[in-house]
């Protein structure tokens, strides 16, 4: 949500267009109805924009009760111009609803572009005062030093990867066909070349494991940056035994009133203050969250490889011959970068 709304500022600066605040589409995903305001300081937000995008919080009266003109540019390949594209449909209707396209390249907008998305993503949006008064909360509360891990291993994310697992409890193989619908596993040799590919999520097994190849201590204090359905997390948790999560730091009245954006807020929030923080996948949260760290000069950051791991599995490395094998892998992205190039780095200099 937070890179599709930064975004759609740079999209509306593009445009010369006026912003509205958007609606959260994710209900089916989180099981909520929750708003931009429940997450976010709207007041600040519009203040800090002053002068790149005009943002209003509502439509004016003559056009509030209008259908926007949806236009959907997600599907996009390559280069895709917002100016030659959109523009058109803008000036027609007056009001347009839009998907930003996911392979567009922000570091070829023209600087106006960049300087509205870089304002929006590091400095106008920050979290309301009552969510960031909890983040500092648990942020006190976690035992320092400490490393944020960002585990992927719940059953609609499993579901989604189509990847077959092997050895899972009854209880995670029920939910993870639960999340499948029409998305079927690859198997038999397909599934060994996606596999190979890095496309599954690591287990909590597979994690600690590699966080062992990298010599991280196991009494490393951890915080577990996951959603509330993380599926084996004893295989974790049972060789890094100070690991917590917002469920064990928060008090129940907090936890259970809260929605799932809240949640991910807070994530978000102690995994960019953390001392370190590693993800086992490479997904939206973790790319904001590497780009964030990096602006604040927090560069122990790393990207577990998946790919490196399914590669040394199949071809049948074990014990201290596959332990120096991550290792070294890891190295080399570490040191090379891999894995972590943000594609909207020019904002270091836009600010």
């Amino acid at each position: 949500m937070r890179r599709d709304f930064c975004d759609g500022v740079g999209i509306a600066r593009l445009l010369n267009a006026t912003l509205v605040l958007p609606k959260f589409e994710v209900a089916a995903y989180w099981n909520e109805s929750s708003g931009f305001a429940d997450v976010f300081d709207v007041d600040y937000f519009i203040q800090e924009m002053n002068g790149y995008v005009k943002v209003v919080k509502d439509l004016p009266a003559d056009i509030a009760s209008k259908e926007p003109f949806r236009v959907d540019c997600s599907k996009r390949k390559g280069q895709f111009d917002y100016v030659e594209s959109v523009l058109p449909a803008l000036l027609e209707h007056r009001y347009i609803s839009m998907t930003p396209a996911m392979s567009q390249r922000r570091d070829r907008y023209p600087l106006h572009g960049k300087a509205a998305l870089c304002q929006a993503c590091y400095t106008a949006l920050r979290l309301t005062n009552s969510l960031e008064k909890k983040g500092l909360e648990l942020l006190q509360a976690i035992p320092k030093p400490f490393l944020s891990l960002h585990l992927r291993f719940e059953p609609d994310m499993v579901a989604y990867s189509q990847c077959e697992y092997f050895g899972l409890s009854s209880t995670s193989l029920k939910a993870i066909e639960a999340a499948r619908a029409d998305r079927k596993p690859w198997a038999g040799e397909a599934s060994r070349i996606w596999r190979n590919r890095g496309k599954c999520p690591l287990t909590p097994n597979e994690t600690a494991l590699i966080l062992q190849a990298l010599s991280v201590p196991t009494n490393t204090n951890i915080y577990l940056a996951a959603g509330d359905g993380l599926m084996e997390l004893e295989g974790l948790t049972s060789v890094y035994t100070n690991a917590v999560t917002k469920s064990t730091l928060l008090s129940d009245e907090d936890f259970t009133s809260m929605h799932g954006n809240t949640k991910a807020a807070l994530d978000y929030y102690v995994s960019i203050n953390s001392d370190y923080y590693i993800a086992t996948y490479f997904g939206n949260m973790d790319k904001m969250v590497a780009a964030i760290r990096a602006m604040k000069g927090l560069y122990k950051t790393l990207f577990l490889s998946r790919r490196a791991f399914a590669v040394f599995t199949s071809q049948g490395l074990r014990g201290e011959r596959l332990m120096e094998a991550l290792w070294k892998a890891h190295r080399d992205d570490f040191v090379m970068s891999r894995g972590s190039a943000l594609s909207d780095c020019f904002c270091e200099f836009q600010l």
